[in-house]
Parts: structure tokens; C-alpha cells; sequence
């Protein structure tokens, strides 16, 4: 499916889109979606599933009103995100394949030989679900995708997950994604709210890098067993305009602390994922942790993506402040005792 969208010859030229360019007109463009970064997830003991994502399509020119129409839920069945070259037969083919009680890896099989448009090279399916007892998770990511693309699945405390996203800043975003979403407290909207914190990048979709956001629309939700189809207990979403400069996820993630407690029981007593930050993330040449009081005096220790420890210091106020210029670009981690963690870039 592609998208028509306005564009003033003063705005970013966006990948994927052929610009004429004639001074002071307006022209039009074709641009078929590539939806960004996304992730599913399927909860085996709650057996709730869910979908998370944003992508730097600007849905207002394109005409969508739902920002989470990549995404399909299945009530105690599974999750879909299809993206990348968005065609919405492929999937309906995938939500018809799991109800007929295909498992995620037998889904996306089906998918490739039978694409809707014969070009499944071009497609990007992140799949979860359940068969009887046991849960899955399986990725797609087409040969002729835009770059940088991946995915990644996993599992962590009998939850699995799918995350993948094409147009991106580099692997570090689904890295931080993963991140994220496995050291993050709560239930599983709480994960992949954390998920989608962990691409609030500017550029994390390259696209966006004029706008200075990560993208210009985001989306949560999750179902319940007993949910109806196209009904999600949970569903939160937004939309932004090019050029407005607001940061989405920034956005989602206000809406979703006005609907959904995430809170945590700390060393000290209850405190809520937000006791510790470090900025700018991304980071050039210095980071600044900014810690919740009851931390001071804490040790802190930080390591690359590969576990390696690198610095270990005491949190001595609320704002310390930590030269990382020798640091090679790439995901690092920050965490105090086992209960505190956030992860950072360095550019």
C-alpha cells in the first residue's frame, strides 16, 4: 500500500520518496510506508499479548487515523506487526494463518512464498504466539528493505518477543530496545512502554533526524485472553505533524503514565522507573546521571553491551556527571544493585 503525501520543496527529502523539485510548488509524492521500529510480545502466564511501535510517516497527510494499524492483536492467541512496504492483505493472510493455529516461524513461512504482492524481499513481519501451552516468537526482515534494518527475538521470564525496524539509526536502537524491554518493572505494558524509551533517539527512524524526534507517531496496546478482537483493554496512540518538532514517544509516554502505574519496589522502598536518568542520550563526550535522592551514595557501574564493566563510582548527588568521550559509539548500560538500570548511547 502506498501513501500519497504532500510535501513543500522546504521539507527534509525523506528515503524512499523521488522529489521533482520545482522552486516555490507544491508537489506530491508516492510514498509507500515503511514503518519503523516495532515490537510484539505474548505474556505465557498472563496470556496477554501486545504491540508497540512509531515510524516518521506523517499520518495526518497520509490519511490514517489509527496509528496502531500495523500492529494485530489476537486475543490468547498472538500478536502481528507487519512493515516495511505496508500491505494490509499480507496482514490479514497472517491473522487468518495464526487462527488456524499456525505457530509465528509457520506464519511468516506462508507469508514469504505466498506475498500478496509477489515481493515479500520488501516486507518486515514481527510475530508472537501461542500453540496450546507452548509460545514463540519469530522475524522478517526482507533482503530489499531500507537500511539500516534487523531483528531481533528472545524471551525473558516466559515472555517472547519480536522487535524489528528498518530506516534506522544503526543496530543500538533495537539494542536499547531489548534492553529495555527485558530490565524493564511491571507487567507487559510496562515493557514495551520502556521498549519504545529505549528508540527515543532523534533519528532513531533517520527520517525524523531534520524534525530532531525519533519519529512522528507512536503506539501501545494490549489485549487480555478475554478481550474481543479489535477491542484492547489497553490502546493508547498518537499522531504528529512534520516539522512540529514534538517528540512522540515523549508524548506516549505522558498519556501513559495518566493511564497505567508502572511503580517498583526499590532498595529503599517504592520509587518508579524514572528514579534514574541520564542525559543527553544520545551522548557525545559527557553524560550526566541525575538520581533520586534515596540513591546518593549508591554504587554505580557501567558496562558496554557486551557485559564488560568500564567505570565503577558512588553516586555522590542527585547530578553526577561522567566524561564517556573514550568510549567507542555504541549501547552502554548504568545500573545500581540489581534493581536500577538504564541503558545509553554514545554517538
Amino acid at each position: 500500500m502506498c501513501i500519497l503525501l504532500q510535501k513543500e520543496i522546504s521539507l527534509k527529502m525523506k528515503a524512499s520518496i523521488t522529489i521533482l523539485i520545482f522552486a516555490g510548488f507544491v508537489i506530491f509524492t508516492n510514498l509507500c510506508a515503511q514503518d519503523t521500529f516495532s515490537i510484539v510480545a505474548a505474556d505465557s502466564t498472563t496470556r496477554e499479548v501486545g504491540s508497540a511501535g512509531a515510524s516518521c510517516v506523517d499520518l495526518f497527510s497520509a490519511g490514517f487515523a489509527d496509528p496502531s494499524f500495523l500492529g494485530q492483536l489476537l486475543p490468547d492467541t498472538g500478536a502481528i506487526n507487519t512493515q516495511a512496504d505496508y500491505t494490509p492483505a499480507n496482514q490479514n493472510n497472517a491473522r487468518t494463518r495464526m487462527r488456524a493455529g499456525d505457530t509465528p516461524m509457520e506464519v511468516i513461512d506462508w507469508l514469504v512464498n505466498n506475498d500478496a504482492g509477489d515481493n515479500s524481499s520488501s516486507r518486515q513481519y514481527g510475530v508472537v504466539g501461542f500453540t496450546g501451552t507452548n509460545v514463540s516468537a519469530a522475524g522478517f526482515t526482507g533482503s530489499n528493505c531500507i537500511n539500516y534494518k534487523n531483528h531481533i527475538t528472545g524471551s525473558i521470564n516466559g515472555i517472547y518477543y519480536a522487535i524489528q525496524g528498518n530506516i534506522l539509526l544503526g543496530q543500538q536502537i533495537l539494542d536499547s530496545m531489548e534492553f529495555n524491554f527485558r530490565n524493564a518493572e511491571g507487567d507487559l505494558a510496562c515493557r514495551l512502554m520502556a521498549a519504545l524509551q529505549g528508540a527515543n533517539v532523534v533519528g532513531a527512524d533517520t527520517r525524523c533526524t531534520p524534525d530532531g524526534t525519533s519519529s512522528l507517531f507512536a503506539f501501545l496496546k494490549v489485549a487480555q485472553p478475554t478481550d474481543a478482537y479489535g477491542s484492547p483493554s489497553f490502546n493508547i496512540s498518537l499522531r504528529t505533524r512534520d516539522n512540529t518538532n514534538i517528540e512522540p514517544i515523549d508524548s506516549l509516554q505522558t498519556i501513559f503514565d495518566a493511564q497505567h502505574s508502572c511503580m517498583i519496589t526499590g532498595i529503599q522502598g517504592v520509587l518508579k522507573p524514572s528514579s534514574l536518568q541520564i542525559y543527553p542520550n544520545p551522548a557525545k563526550d559527557e553524560i550526566t546521571i541525575k538520581a533520586d535522592p534515596s540513591l546518593i551514595g549508591s554504587q554505580y557501574i557501567i558496562s558496554d553491551s557486551s557485559g564488560k564493566d568500564l567505570i565503577i563510582g558512588t553516586i555522590t548527588d542527585e547530578k553526577k556527571r561522567i566524561d564517556i568521550q573514550k568510549f567507542a559509539p555504541g549501547l552502554y548500560v548504568l545500573r545500581i544493585g540489581q534493581k536500577h538500570k538504564v541503558s545509553f548511547i554514545k554517538n
